[in-house]
Protein backbone atom coordinates (compact mmCIF):
# COMPACT_ATOMS: atom_id res chain seq x y z
CA UNK A 1 0.00 0.00 0.00
CA UNK A 2 1.37 3.40 -0.92
CA UNK A 3 -0.30 6.71 -0.14
CA UNK A 4 0.76 10.31 0.37
CA UNK A 5 0.82 11.92 3.76
CA UNK A 6 -2.45 13.79 4.21
CA UNK A 7 -3.23 16.83 6.33
CA UNK A 8 -6.87 17.72 6.72
CA UNK A 9 -8.71 20.64 8.26
CA UNK A 10 -10.28 24.02 7.58
CA UNK A 11 -7.60 26.59 6.93
CA UNK A 12 -4.60 24.22 7.02
CA UNK A 13 -3.34 25.81 3.79
CA UNK A 14 -1.85 28.62 5.88
CA UNK A 15 0.78 26.14 7.14
CA UNK A 16 2.27 25.50 3.70
CA UNK A 17 4.92 28.23 4.06
CA UNK A 18 6.18 26.54 7.23
CA UNK A 19 6.22 23.15 5.49
CA UNK A 20 8.45 24.56 2.76
CA UNK A 21 10.69 26.18 5.38
CA UNK A 22 10.94 22.83 7.18
CA UNK A 23 11.92 21.18 3.89
CA UNK A 24 14.67 23.80 3.49
CA UNK A 25 13.19 24.81 0.12
CA UNK A 26 15.03 27.69 -1.58
CA UNK A 27 13.31 27.79 -5.00
CA UNK A 28 9.70 26.70 -5.14
CA UNK A 29 7.58 26.13 -8.23
CA UNK A 30 3.91 26.99 -7.65
CA UNK A 31 1.62 25.46 -10.29
CA UNK A 32 -2.02 26.32 -10.93
CA UNK A 33 -4.31 27.27 -13.81
CA UNK A 34 -5.49 30.65 -15.12
CA UNK A 35 -8.91 30.40 -13.45
CA UNK A 36 -7.67 29.39 -10.05
CA UNK A 37 -4.88 31.96 -10.01
CA UNK A 38 -7.62 34.56 -9.30
CA UNK A 39 -9.44 32.53 -6.61
CA UNK A 40 -9.16 32.13 -2.80
CA UNK A 41 -7.25 28.78 -2.74
CA UNK A 42 -4.26 30.26 -4.61
CA UNK A 43 -4.48 33.43 -2.55
CA UNK A 44 -4.28 31.43 0.66
CA UNK A 45 -1.12 29.71 -0.60
CA UNK A 46 0.45 33.00 -1.79
CA UNK A 47 -0.25 34.60 1.61
CA UNK A 48 1.48 31.76 3.41
CA UNK A 49 4.49 31.81 1.06
CA UNK A 50 4.84 35.56 1.59
CA UNK A 51 4.48 35.31 5.36
CA UNK A 52 7.32 32.79 5.63
CA UNK A 53 9.54 34.46 3.03
CA UNK A 54 9.47 31.57 0.55
CA UNK A 55 11.11 32.32 -2.80
CA UNK A 56 8.89 30.95 -5.58
CA UNK A 57 7.96 31.21 -9.24
CA UNK A 58 4.39 30.74 -10.40
CA UNK A 59 3.33 28.71 -13.44
CA UNK A 60 -0.38 29.25 -14.19
CA UNK A 61 -0.45 27.84 -17.69
CA UNK A 62 -1.79 24.41 -16.77
CA UNK A 63 -4.40 23.19 -19.23
CA UNK A 64 -7.66 21.76 -17.86
CA UNK A 65 -7.57 18.16 -19.14
CA UNK A 66 -3.82 18.32 -19.96
CA UNK A 67 -2.19 17.20 -23.21
CA UNK A 68 1.30 15.91 -23.96
CA UNK A 69 2.14 19.43 -25.18
CA UNK A 70 0.81 21.14 -22.05
CA UNK A 71 2.86 18.67 -19.94
CA UNK A 72 5.95 19.47 -22.03
CA UNK A 73 5.43 23.23 -21.55
CA UNK A 74 5.30 22.76 -17.79
CA UNK A 75 8.33 20.43 -17.87
CA UNK A 76 10.32 23.06 -19.78
CA UNK A 77 9.43 25.66 -17.12
CA UNK A 78 10.45 23.24 -14.35
CA UNK A 79 13.79 22.35 -15.96
CA UNK A 80 14.64 26.01 -16.48
CA UNK A 81 13.70 26.96 -12.90
CA UNK A 82 15.90 24.35 -11.20
CA UNK A 83 13.38 24.11 -8.35
CA UNK A 84 13.94 22.21 -5.13
CA UNK A 85 10.23 21.87 -4.24
CA UNK A 86 6.84 22.02 -5.95
CA UNK A 87 3.38 23.15 -4.87
CA UNK A 88 0.31 22.26 -6.98
CA UNK A 89 -2.92 24.13 -6.27
CA UNK A 90 -5.86 22.87 -8.30
CA UNK A 91 -7.78 19.84 -9.46
CA UNK A 92 -6.35 16.69 -10.99
CA UNK A 93 -5.15 18.56 -14.08
CA UNK A 94 -2.86 20.81 -12.05
CA UNK A 95 -1.63 18.13 -9.66
CA UNK A 96 -0.92 15.68 -12.51
CA UNK A 97 0.92 18.34 -14.54
CA UNK A 98 3.05 19.16 -11.52
CA UNK A 99 3.89 15.47 -10.95
CA UNK A 100 5.09 15.21 -14.56
CA UNK A 101 7.11 18.44 -14.30
CA UNK A 102 8.81 17.19 -11.13
CA UNK A 103 9.57 13.80 -12.72
CA UNK A 104 11.14 15.03 -15.96
CA UNK A 105 13.02 17.92 -14.32
CA UNK A 106 14.50 15.31 -11.93
CA UNK A 107 15.38 13.03 -14.85
CA UNK A 108 16.47 15.62 -17.44
CA UNK A 109 18.03 13.19 -19.93
CA UNK A 110 14.92 11.01 -20.20
CA UNK A 111 12.80 11.04 -23.31
CA UNK A 112 9.15 11.99 -22.68
CA UNK A 113 7.89 8.53 -23.71
CA UNK A 114 10.31 6.73 -21.36
CA UNK A 115 7.91 6.93 -18.39
CA UNK A 116 4.59 6.98 -20.27
CA UNK A 117 2.53 3.82 -19.77
CA UNK A 118 3.07 0.99 -22.21
CA UNK A 119 2.01 0.22 -24.92
CA UNK A 120 1.97 3.94 -25.86
CA UNK A 121 5.24 4.72 -24.05
CA UNK A 122 8.02 2.55 -22.64
CA UNK A 123 6.63 2.41 -19.08
CA UNK A 124 10.11 2.38 -17.53
CA UNK A 125 10.31 2.24 -13.72
CA UNK A 126 11.30 5.54 -12.09
CA UNK A 127 14.65 5.16 -10.32
CA UNK A 128 15.68 8.83 -9.93
CA UNK A 129 14.94 10.75 -6.70
CA UNK A 130 12.23 13.44 -7.12
CA UNK A 131 11.84 16.76 -5.31
CA UNK A 132 9.17 17.21 -2.62
CA UNK A 133 5.73 18.04 -4.01
CA UNK A 134 2.88 19.43 -1.90
CA UNK A 135 -0.55 19.05 -3.50
CA UNK A 136 -3.45 21.31 -2.50
CA UNK A 137 -6.58 19.88 -4.17
CA UNK A 138 -9.38 22.33 -4.96
CA UNK A 139 -11.88 19.82 -6.37
CA UNK A 140 -13.52 16.87 -4.67
CA UNK A 141 -12.58 14.63 -7.40
CA UNK A 142 -9.55 13.00 -8.69
CA UNK A 143 -7.81 12.06 -5.45
CA UNK A 144 -4.61 12.94 -7.32
CA UNK A 145 -3.05 14.19 -4.06
CA UNK A 146 -2.88 10.56 -2.89
CA UNK A 147 -1.78 8.72 -6.04
CA UNK A 148 1.24 8.09 -8.22
CA UNK A 149 -0.65 8.64 -11.46
CA UNK A 150 -0.61 11.57 -13.95
CA UNK A 151 -3.04 11.51 -16.88
CA UNK A 152 -2.89 13.46 -20.15
CA UNK A 153 -4.31 13.52 -23.69
CA UNK A 154 -1.82 12.17 -26.20
CA UNK A 155 -2.84 14.37 -29.11
CA UNK A 156 -1.48 12.51 -32.14
CA UNK A 157 -3.28 9.30 -31.10
CA UNK A 158 -6.35 11.20 -29.80
CA UNK A 159 -6.29 9.15 -26.65
CA UNK A 160 -5.67 9.72 -22.98
CA UNK A 161 -2.82 7.89 -21.33
CA UNK A 162 -0.54 8.65 -18.42
CA UNK A 163 2.40 7.97 -16.19
CA UNK A 164 1.97 5.59 -13.27
CA UNK A 165 4.63 5.18 -10.61
CA UNK A 166 4.64 5.33 -6.83
CA UNK A 167 7.69 7.61 -7.20
CA UNK A 168 5.60 10.56 -8.46
CA UNK A 169 3.18 10.51 -5.52
CA UNK A 170 2.99 13.89 -3.73
CA UNK A 171 4.99 14.17 -0.51
CA UNK A 172 2.02 15.78 1.23
CA UNK A 173 -1.62 16.40 0.35
CA UNK A 174 -3.20 19.40 2.06
CA UNK A 175 -6.94 18.85 2.12
CA UNK A 176 -8.53 22.14 3.12
CA UNK A 177 -12.32 21.99 2.79
CA UNK A 178 -12.49 25.78 2.44
CA UNK A 179 -11.16 25.34 -1.11
CA UNK A 180 -14.18 23.37 -2.27
CA UNK A 181 -16.40 26.41 -1.65
CA UNK A 182 -15.10 28.04 -4.84
CA UNK A 183 -16.24 25.11 -7.05
CA UNK A 184 -19.19 25.77 -9.39
CA UNK A 185 -22.09 23.30 -9.50
CA UNK A 186 -21.11 21.21 -12.56
CA UNK A 187 -17.51 20.90 -11.39
CA UNK A 188 -18.79 19.58 -8.05
CA UNK A 189 -20.97 17.11 -9.96
CA UNK A 190 -18.37 15.90 -12.45
CA UNK A 191 -15.53 15.63 -9.96
CA UNK A 192 -17.95 13.82 -7.61
CA UNK A 193 -18.70 11.28 -10.35
CA UNK A 194 -14.98 10.55 -10.54
CA UNK A 195 -15.03 9.73 -6.80
CA UNK A 196 -18.08 7.52 -7.35
CA UNK A 197 -16.39 5.53 -10.15
CA UNK A 198 -13.06 5.33 -8.33
CA UNK A 199 -14.87 3.66 -5.44
CA UNK A 200 -17.06 1.37 -7.58
CA UNK A 201 -14.30 0.30 -9.95
CA UNK A 202 -11.65 -0.34 -7.32
CA UNK A 203 -14.13 -2.38 -5.24
CA UNK A 204 -15.14 -4.51 -8.24
CA UNK A 205 -11.66 -4.80 -9.82
CA UNK A 206 -9.96 -8.14 -10.42
CA UNK A 207 -8.67 -9.34 -7.01
CA UNK A 208 -4.95 -8.72 -6.42
CA UNK A 209 -4.15 -12.43 -6.07
CA UNK A 210 -5.70 -13.25 -9.45
CA UNK A 211 -3.58 -10.76 -11.37
CA UNK A 212 -0.76 -12.53 -13.19
CA UNK A 213 2.04 -13.05 -13.89
CA UNK A 214 3.71 -11.96 -10.68
CA UNK A 215 6.35 -9.28 -11.48
CA UNK A 216 9.89 -10.64 -11.65
CA UNK A 217 11.03 -7.85 -9.30
CA UNK A 218 9.02 -5.71 -6.82
CA UNK A 219 10.15 -2.52 -8.61
CA UNK A 220 8.00 -3.66 -11.56
CA UNK A 221 4.84 -4.21 -9.51
CA UNK A 222 2.27 -1.78 -10.89
CA UNK A 223 0.68 0.94 -8.76
CA UNK A 224 -2.69 -0.58 -9.73
CA UNK A 225 -2.72 -4.07 -8.22
CA UNK A 226 -6.36 -5.20 -8.21
CA UNK A 227 -8.97 -5.12 -5.45
CA UNK A 228 -7.52 -5.95 -2.05
CA UNK A 229 -8.70 -5.99 1.56
CA UNK A 230 -7.20 -2.59 2.43
CA UNK A 231 -8.42 -0.72 -0.66
CA UNK A 232 -11.88 -2.26 -0.12
CA UNK A 233 -12.22 -0.46 3.21
CA UNK A 234 -11.48 2.92 1.63
CA UNK A 235 -13.63 2.31 -1.44
CA UNK A 236 -16.72 1.34 0.54
CA UNK A 237 -16.31 4.23 2.95
CA UNK A 238 -15.95 6.68 0.04
CA UNK A 239 -19.05 5.19 -1.59
CA UNK A 240 -21.10 5.75 1.57
CA UNK A 241 -20.01 9.40 1.72
CA UNK A 242 -20.88 9.89 -1.97
CA UNK A 243 -24.32 8.37 -1.37
CA UNK A 244 -24.95 10.66 1.58
CA UNK A 245 -23.38 13.93 0.48
CA UNK A 246 -22.83 14.30 -3.29
CA UNK A 247 -26.36 15.49 -4.13
CA UNK A 248 -26.24 17.97 -1.25
CA UNK A 249 -22.81 19.29 -2.26
CA UNK A 250 -24.00 19.88 -5.84
CA UNK A 251 -27.31 21.49 -4.96
CA UNK A 252 -26.13 23.85 -2.25
CA UNK A 253 -22.75 25.57 -2.55
CA UNK A 254 -23.15 26.80 1.05
CA UNK A 255 -23.48 23.27 2.44
CA UNK A 256 -20.07 23.17 4.06
CA UNK A 257 -20.60 19.79 5.69
CA UNK A 258 -21.42 18.13 2.35
CA UNK A 259 -18.58 19.79 0.47
CA UNK A 260 -16.04 19.00 3.21
CA UNK A 261 -17.12 15.37 3.28
CA UNK A 262 -16.86 15.05 -0.51
CA UNK A 263 -13.34 16.51 -0.29
CA UNK A 264 -12.39 13.75 2.13
CA UNK A 265 -14.21 11.09 0.10
CA UNK A 266 -12.05 12.06 -2.88
CA UNK A 267 -8.89 11.33 -0.88
CA UNK A 268 -10.38 8.14 0.60
CA UNK A 269 -11.29 6.81 -2.84
CA UNK A 270 -7.83 7.88 -4.03
CA UNK A 271 -6.20 5.73 -1.36
CA UNK A 272 -8.41 2.85 -2.50
CA UNK A 273 -8.00 3.09 -6.27
CA UNK A 274 -4.41 4.38 -6.07
CA UNK A 275 -3.50 0.87 -4.94
CA UNK A 276 -6.29 -1.30 -6.36
CA UNK A 277 -6.76 0.50 -9.67
CA UNK A 278 -9.81 1.20 -11.80
CA UNK A 279 -11.11 -0.70 -14.82
CA UNK A 280 -13.55 -0.29 -17.69
CA UNK A 281 -15.29 3.02 -16.90
CA UNK A 282 -11.86 4.63 -16.83
CA UNK A 283 -10.41 2.64 -19.72
CA UNK A 284 -13.36 3.62 -21.93
CA UNK A 285 -13.38 7.21 -20.68
CA UNK A 286 -9.98 8.03 -22.14
CA UNK A 287 -11.08 7.94 -25.81
CA UNK A 288 -14.40 9.63 -24.84
CA UNK A 289 -12.30 12.59 -23.64
CA UNK A 290 -9.63 12.28 -26.31
CA UNK A 291 -11.97 12.23 -29.33
CA UNK A 292 -14.16 15.13 -28.16
CA UNK A 293 -15.64 17.18 -30.99
CA UNK A 294 -17.43 20.37 -29.96
CA UNK A 295 -18.78 19.65 -26.48
CA UNK A 296 -18.20 22.46 -23.96
CA UNK A 297 -19.51 21.78 -20.48
CA UNK A 298 -21.37 24.32 -18.35
CA UNK A 299 -19.33 26.03 -15.57
CA UNK A 300 -15.92 25.26 -17.12
CA UNK A 301 -14.19 28.46 -18.15
CA UNK A 302 -12.09 27.04 -21.01
CA UNK A 303 -11.28 28.00 -24.59
CA UNK A 304 -11.28 24.43 -25.97
CA UNK A 305 -13.91 21.72 -26.20
CA UNK A 306 -13.58 19.08 -23.50
CA UNK A 307 -15.46 16.29 -21.81
CA UNK A 308 -14.71 16.62 -18.09
CA UNK A 309 -12.99 13.50 -16.84
CA UNK A 310 -15.65 12.59 -14.26
CA UNK A 311 -18.41 12.90 -16.86
CA UNK A 312 -16.53 10.77 -19.41
CA UNK A 313 -16.15 8.09 -16.74
CA UNK A 314 -19.68 7.99 -15.34
CA UNK A 315 -21.57 7.88 -18.65
CA UNK A 316 -20.53 4.27 -19.28
CA UNK A 317 -21.01 3.12 -15.67
CA UNK A 318 -24.51 1.57 -16.04
CA UNK A 319 -23.37 -0.49 -19.05
CA UNK A 320 -20.03 -1.43 -17.48
CA UNK A 321 -21.43 -2.70 -14.18
CA UNK A 322 -24.16 -4.66 -15.93
CA UNK A 323 -21.31 -6.36 -17.82
CA UNK A 324 -18.93 -6.94 -14.89
CA UNK A 325 -21.57 -8.11 -12.38
CA UNK A 326 -21.36 -11.71 -13.63
CA UNK A 327 -18.17 -11.84 -11.57
CA UNK A 328 -18.64 -10.98 -7.88
CA UNK A 329 -22.34 -10.11 -8.18
CA UNK A 330 -22.52 -9.78 -4.39
CA UNK A 331 -20.12 -6.80 -4.50
CA UNK A 332 -22.25 -5.10 -7.17
CA UNK A 333 -25.38 -5.67 -5.08
CA UNK A 334 -23.69 -4.28 -1.98
CA UNK A 335 -22.71 -1.14 -3.92
CA UNK A 336 -26.29 -0.74 -5.19
CA UNK A 337 -27.59 -0.96 -1.62
CA UNK A 338 -25.15 1.70 -0.41
CA UNK A 339 -26.36 3.96 -3.24
CA UNK A 340 -29.96 3.55 -2.08
CA UNK A 341 -31.37 0.44 -3.79
CA UNK A 342 -33.77 -1.78 -1.86
CA UNK A 343 -32.22 -5.23 -2.24
CA UNK A 344 -34.38 -7.19 0.21
CA UNK A 345 -36.06 -9.20 -2.54
CA UNK A 346 -33.23 -8.93 -5.09
CA UNK A 347 -31.89 -11.99 -6.86
CA UNK A 348 -28.12 -12.23 -6.98
CA UNK A 349 -28.15 -12.83 -10.75
CA UNK A 350 -29.82 -9.42 -11.24
CA UNK A 351 -27.05 -7.56 -9.38
CA UNK A 352 -25.74 -5.80 -12.49
CA UNK A 353 -29.16 -4.56 -13.62
CA UNK A 354 -29.97 -3.35 -10.12
CA UNK A 355 -26.70 -1.41 -9.79
CA UNK A 356 -27.14 0.02 -13.32
CA UNK A 357 -30.70 1.19 -12.56
CA UNK A 358 -29.55 2.73 -9.30
CA UNK A 359 -26.79 4.62 -11.14
CA UNK A 360 -29.19 5.79 -13.89
CA UNK A 361 -31.61 7.16 -11.31
CA UNK A 362 -28.74 8.87 -9.47
CA UNK A 363 -27.50 10.52 -12.69
CA UNK A 364 -30.99 11.47 -13.87
CA UNK A 365 -31.67 13.21 -10.54
CA UNK A 366 -28.48 15.24 -11.07
CA UNK A 367 -29.32 16.39 -14.65
CA UNK A 368 -26.47 14.46 -16.25
CA UNK A 369 -26.32 14.45 -20.06
CA UNK A 370 -28.32 11.58 -21.53
CA UNK A 371 -25.46 9.33 -22.60
CA UNK A 372 -22.68 9.63 -25.16
CA UNK A 373 -25.12 10.84 -27.83
CA UNK A 374 -25.80 13.96 -25.74
CA UNK A 375 -22.11 14.93 -25.77
CA UNK A 376 -21.74 14.55 -29.54
CA UNK A 377 -21.07 10.88 -30.29
CA UNK A 378 -22.99 8.53 -32.58
CA UNK A 379 -22.82 4.85 -33.53
CA UNK A 380 -20.41 5.79 -36.33
CA UNK A 381 -17.84 6.76 -33.66
CA UNK A 382 -17.88 3.39 -31.92
CA UNK A 383 -14.96 1.82 -33.86
CA UNK A 384 -12.74 4.81 -33.01
CA UNK A 385 -13.82 4.71 -29.35
CA UNK A 386 -13.00 0.99 -29.18
CA UNK A 387 -9.65 1.57 -30.87
CA UNK A 388 -8.85 4.22 -28.24
CA UNK A 389 -9.73 1.82 -25.41
CA UNK A 390 -7.49 -1.03 -26.56
CA UNK A 391 -4.18 0.60 -25.49
CA UNK A 392 -5.53 1.17 -21.94
CA UNK A 393 -4.31 -2.24 -20.77
CA UNK A 394 -3.08 -0.83 -17.49
CA UNK A 395 -6.72 -0.48 -16.43
CA UNK A 396 -8.77 -2.69 -18.77
CA UNK A 397 -6.82 -5.75 -17.57
CA UNK A 398 -8.17 -5.06 -14.07
CA UNK A 399 -11.76 -5.63 -15.19
CA UNK A 400 -12.99 -8.71 -13.32
CA UNK A 401 -14.41 -9.95 -16.64
CA UNK A 402 -12.15 -10.00 -19.72
CA UNK A 403 -13.57 -8.16 -22.74
CA UNK A 404 -13.31 -8.58 -26.51
CA UNK A 405 -13.52 -5.75 -29.03
CA UNK A 406 -17.13 -6.83 -29.64
CA UNK A 407 -17.86 -6.47 -25.92
CA UNK A 408 -16.40 -2.97 -25.91
CA UNK A 409 -18.49 -2.01 -28.97
CA UNK A 410 -21.62 -3.25 -27.21
CA UNK A 411 -20.73 -1.28 -24.05
CA UNK A 412 -20.23 1.95 -26.00
CA UNK A 413 -23.48 1.34 -27.86
CA UNK A 414 -25.38 0.73 -24.62
CA UNK A 415 -23.95 4.01 -23.27
CA UNK A 416 -25.21 6.16 -26.16
CA UNK A 417 -28.46 6.80 -24.26
CA UNK A 418 -28.92 6.40 -20.50
CA UNK A 419 -32.54 7.15 -19.68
Amino acid sequence: MAISNIRYGEGVTKEIGMDLQNLGARRVCLMTDKNLSQLPPVNAVLNSLAKYGINFQMYDNVRVEPTDQSFLDAIKFAKKGEFDAYVAVGGGSVIDTCKAANLYASSPTSDFLDYVNAPIGKGKPVTVPLKPLIAVPTTAGTGSETTGVAIFDFKQLKVKTGIASRAIKPTLGIIDPLHTLSMPERIVANSGFDVLCHALESYTALPYNMRSPCPSNPINRPAYQGSNPISDVWALHALRIVAKYLKRAIRNPEDREARANMHLASAFAGIGFGNAGVHLCHGMSYPISGLVKTYKPKDYNVDHSLVPHGLSVVLTSPAVFTFTAQIHPERHLEAAEILGADIRTARIKDAGFILADTLRKFLFDLNVDDGLAAIGYSKADIPALVKGTLPQERVTKLSPRPQTEEDLSALFEASMKLY
